[in-house]
């Protein structure tokens, strides 16, 4: 394919550096010099000083022969117009970026496509969302559903009580009496290696887990990790920003007793307005006192939200400090992702990362579905169609030769879930979740061809 992508920040760097993994024509667009230069060392990609709202300099990347625009620069009206201009000028799809949730909450009042953008991805759309489900299956330091939770992808830290610690995969299987998950990536304790699980794959002490699970393999995950799983009622937000608005209002949908702190005086009296189900404090989530004042030891969660890394990093290490279970902090920077199970937080979450994950998925081959990138992990969840005489579907699992970096985790037929074993058939317009690799993706599309 060959892809355009408008903005060099983070978003499209990292996209950029999925991307280079393959054979895709790759065009990096910005006006910043310096970030071209570092993408430029570091990845096999072709770069063009330029405003991406520029239809020369559109012309001069053959905007007119490109399979794929994506708009992901910091500005939401510079995504948007480019995208527009793109379209006209020949793109056969766009992609913008957006902060206002406000565009995909309307989507069906105002075809967008109408106006040359095929698809809108709303960063703090996608953060709220990541948040919402991470409370909700609150063991789990890393989630996502497949086809509305008839798969979902769950992960944990085991601790050492854990039943399975010591035990092979297969001896692990046998401790309940149907298989309801399948463990797919396993990263070890003080190691970047990451391991797709076989049957003699034994699991350790402080290993972060990945199981693909059925809605019923969850509660059973939950007895396993041998955390005792509290409900969340009690949420303490801190900041006003955009996804912390949007992830108070949502949470007081759900009837959850919701507390938001932020800084700034005018924004906390506009939130007061916007939100009359949650309480809104005037004041510094960083001090520990007033944290201290407003209970935050009885807190079930504290997700920090604030416009600085550091200040939530900080935050939910005082809320844990108090003996607050939960802890969700945004951060800017994706390296900070390999310290935080060091550190104590529960769950790291950067916008930028979701929304790179959320784009990917149009850019893969073979009927990909959905996809999403494990945090900390050089492993990537696919969810493809089984298209009919595809080889995927010729024989038994056990019999496909399937690539040795890749795990089949679950397959959705006919609107349900299953964990299919080694004798299990895929059948023509299966869903199937696969685990594997980067540069095994090209290898597992094959069977979905």
């Amino acid at each position: 394919m060959k892809i355009i992508i408008a903005g060099a920040g983070e978003v499209g760097f990292h996209l950029s550096k999925l991307l280079s993994y393959e054979s895709h024509e790759i065009i990096l667009i910005d006006k910043d010099k310096d970030r071209l230069l570092y993408a430029d060392s570091k990845l096999d990609i072709k770069t063009l000083q330029e405003d991406a709202t520029s239809i020369q300099a559109l012309k001069d990347a053959n905007i007119e022969h490109s399979d794929l625009f994506i708009a992901v620069t910091s500005s939401e009206t510079t995504n948007i117009t480019a995208c527009v201009i793109s379209k006209k000028l020949g793109a056969k799809k766009t992609i913008a970026r957006i902060s206002n949730s406000e565009f995909t909450d309307k989507k069906n009042s105002i075809d967008f496509s109408e106006l040359g953008i095929d698809e809108l991805i709303s960063t703090e759309e996608l953060a709220t969302n990541e948040i919402k489900l991470l409370l909700e299956k609150a063991t789990f330091n890393e989630t996502h559903e497949f086809e509305e939770g008839k798969l979902t992808m769950v992960a944990m830290t085991i601790r050492k009580s854990a039943p399975f610690v010591g035990k092979t995969v297969m001896d692990a299987a046998g401790i309940y009496a149907g298989i309801n998950f399948m463990p797919v990536a396993i990263k070890r304790k003080n190691s970047a290696e990451t391991i797709i699980p076989r049957g003699n794959t034994v699991f350790e002490e402080g290993d972060q887990l990945y199981f693909i699970t059925l809605e019923k393999g969850v509660e059973e995950l939950n007895r396993l990790s041998a955390v005792k799983n509290k409900p969340i009622k009690n949420v303490l937000i801190l900041g006003g920003s955009k996804i912390g608005a949007k992830t108070a209002r949502d949470l007081c949908g759900k009837n959850l007793n919701i507390k938001l702190i932020e800084y700034k005086k005018k924004r906390a009296i506009e939130l007061a307005d916007e939100l009359p189900n949650a309480l809104i404090i005037y004041g510094d989530g960083r001090d520990v006192e007033l944290l201290e004042e407003e209970n935050v030891s009885e807190m079930d969660a504290v997700v920090a939200v604030t416009g600085r890394s550091e200040t939530n990093i900080m935050s939910c290490l005082v809320a844990k400090s108090k003996g607050v279970e939960r802890t969700v902090a945004l951060v800017q920077n994706v390296d900070y992702f390999s310290l935080s199970k060091n550190i104590g937080i529960d769950t790291l979450i950067n916008k930028k990362l979701l929304a790179a994950n959320s784009i990917f998925r149009y850019i893969r081959k073979g009927d990909v579905l959905e996809m999403t990138i494990l945090n900390d992990v050089n492993a990537e969840i696919l969810e493809f169609n089984a298209p009919k005489n595809s080889k995927i579907t010729k024989k038994s699992i056990k019999d496909l030769k399937f690539p040795r970096n890749a795990i089949i985790g679950g397959v959705i037929r006919n609107n349900t879930g299953m964990i299919p074993l080694g004798d299990f058939q895929i059948q023509e317009n299966d869903k199937v979740v696969v685990c594997c690799f980067p540069k095994t993706i090209s290898k597992v599309e094959k069977f979905f061809n």
